[in-house]
């Protein structure tokens, strides 16, 4: 009896070892399917990549950030850096290369793409890319989608198209106004949640250029509560000149 248990451990040795072995061979042989199709899909990507009249670029999917696998010859050219040197930056690739602010505008819809993981769809947005931080930012209106998903259907790339936007067409400026805008409205919202909704519709008439009389005639107040308004709407927001509350209005859409 002794005997046989003393020996079990050495009888179920070469059964655990050929477990072990069949998980390693059958992990190298998944990841290597999957490294595979990754291989297959960008070949099909580049092999008309650089006809077209964007920057195509594919990112690999990683938890909470993405690495570029592949990028057409005409973005490598704009960035002057090789596909090598791109990737071995990882996910700094971002902070070298991107304008920080929009990111902060369209992050948060790339995540929510992530989540719904519909491969139909396509978020679009303008962002800003250079290739030095002594050179200019140049505008791209780019489109992304999920190009491929992994055995689990979760995202594991994504395709980006970025078309260069003509710095001589006027469209430049609007687009620059407009994200000036929704970085204020994205920075200073925690002080305009403070006003009320009389205060709101007060500033509203304030920044069309309503006298005190005009103000708390349209409002039924008198004028002392209408300056006393002003002082508080002032005083929350944090501003001091007839400027800053029409920056307020416009961007909050009161005007």
């Amino acid at each position: 009896m002794c005997k046989s248990i003393t020996q079990q451990p050495y009888q179920i040795y070469p059964l655990l070892m050929i477990f072990l072995i069949t998980i390693v061979v059958y992990s190298s042989t998944f990841m290597t399917s999957i490294e595979s199709r990754i291989a297959d899909k960008i070949a099909s990507i580049s092999a008309i990549a650089d006809d077209l009249p964007s920057v195509i670029i594919i990112h690999r999917v990683l938890i909470e950030s993405s690495s570029i696998e592949y990028m057409s010859k005409s973005g490598l050219e704009m960035l002057n850096i090789s596909l090598d040197e791109l990737k071995a930056l990882g996910g700094n690739y971002f902070e070298h290369f991107m304008n920080k602010q929009d990111a902060e505008d369209y992050n948060p819809k790339l995540f929510a793409m992530f989540k719904r993981n519909n491969q139909n769809e396509v978020i679009t947005f303008f962002q800003q890319m250079r290739p030095s931080v002594l050179a200019d930012w140049e505008w791209h209106l780019s489109s992304v989608k999920i190009l491929m998903r992994d055995d689990n259907g979760k995202p594991l790339l994504l395709i980006v198209s970025a078309v260069p936007v003509n710095p001589l067409q006027h469209i430049t400026n609007k687009i620059s106004r407009l994200l000036e805008e929704n970085n204020f409205v994205r920075n200073q919202s925690i002080h305009y949640d403070l006003l009320t909704p009389r205060e709101k519709e007060l500033l509203r008439l304030m920044a069309k250029g309503k006298s005190n009389k005009e103000i708390s005639s349209e409002m039924f107040i008198s004028v002392n509560t209408t300056e006393t308004h002003r002082k508080n709407i002032k005083a929350k927001l944090k501003v001091s000149s007839a400027f800053e509350l029409n920056q307020y209005a416009s961007a909050f859409d009161l005007i």
